[in-house]
């Protein structure tokens, strides 16, 4: 190990794109980030701002929104820059920080998930103890709680992707610093990173989509067969409906590419899934949560609305 060298920094492959389209691809992905920028941060803005939605659901969507924001500056800005040069690289620092919040944001978007599954049934199922069991200090708590053990798995994997030697070819088949395509480029064996890359990257992302699923079982048995006023039902899925689409955005593309921890998978296949949840659905959530609530969107007329005629 002592006579090979040592790769100070890496090529990035990024997306395969028709020279004549690539401007139009980078300003369609531009124009995307953009977007989520604002979308997020508005709805950041509008939750800070109005106490009226100083509420354990919309703290948490605040919560949603600032990762969101942070999940597409990692990835979205290098992706771009590598449709503007011809040889896209990354210094080894570079490549393990971004990896590190890639992971970061990715791991505490799942928990959040998980913790919005359960104020949706504390608020349907338990109305009448809901601002004691959700009382401010207790979402305070479960927020942090989200955002270390997501800061904790991301440091495991940065560290332990860290210490592997890279010794040559130092391209990696991607346009961020995945996991599966770093390990590819190893000169070690990968066992140990594969095991826990399948177990606690399986457990961060598996054990909240369980309980989303057996908050959302009761739920749906309690509105079912316990409620009887058919206006309460439709109030109930409809403050749900939002949060269901988003689970299911968030969750299709993580199963596909990380409950199968394979090096040897195609890196188009992984680019596309990783393109989807940075690119797209941070995108989504936004217009998603604001589309389908109607206490949100009239804050943001009330808010944006004074802010403009102010201005003017």
């Amino acid at each position: 190990m002592e006579n090979q060298t040592k790769v100070e920094q890496f090529i990035l492959l990024g997306l395969k794109n028709d020279l004549q389209f690539q401007y139009i691809t980078f300003g369609i992905f531009l124009l995307l980030y953009l977007a989520t920028l604002m979308g997020n941060g508005a709805i950041v803005m509008v939750v800070l701002a109005e106490p009226r939605l100083h509420k354990p659901m919309y703290f948490f969507l605040g919560n949603l929104s600032s990762l969101d924001i942070i999940y597409s500056t990692v990835t979205v800005p290098k992706m771009l820059q590598g449709f503007l040069v011809e040889l896209q690289t990354i210094s080894f620092n570079g490549c393990m920080i971004q990896l590190f919040f890639f992971y970061f944001m990715g791991g505490t978007e799942g928990i959040l998930l998980g913790i919005m599954a359960y104020d949706r049934y504390v608020a349907i199922c338990n109305p009448l103890r809901y601002t004691l069991i959700m009382r401010k200090d207790v979402c305070i708590l479960m927020a942090i709680a989200a955002w270390s053990m997501a800061f904790f798995h991301a440091l495991m994997h940065a560290i332990m992707t860290a210490r592997l030697p890279f010794c040559g070819p130092n391209i990696i088949e991607h346009f961020i610093c995945d996991i599966k395509p770093l390990l590819k480029l190893a000169c070690e064996k990968i066992h140990l990173n594969l095991m826990l890359l399948s177990i606690i990257t399986s457990c961060i992302a598996i054990l909240p989509f369980i309980f989303i699923l057996f908050s959302y079982l009761y739920i749906i048995t309690y509105l079912l067969f316990k409620m009887t006023s058919q206006v309460g039902r439709q109030k109930a899925f409809s403050t749900c409906g939002s949060h269901i689409i988003v689970v299911i955005l968030v969750y299709i593309p993580v199963l596909f590419n990380y409950m199968l921890p394979s090096v040897g998978t195609s890196s188009q296949q992984d680019m596309i899934i990783t393109l989807i949840y940075s690119a797209f659905i941070p995108i989504l959530n936004p217009f998603i949560y604001t589309l389908r609530n109607q206490e949100v969107k009239m804050m943001m007329k009330v808010i944006f609305g004074r802010k403009i005629f102010t201005f003017w």
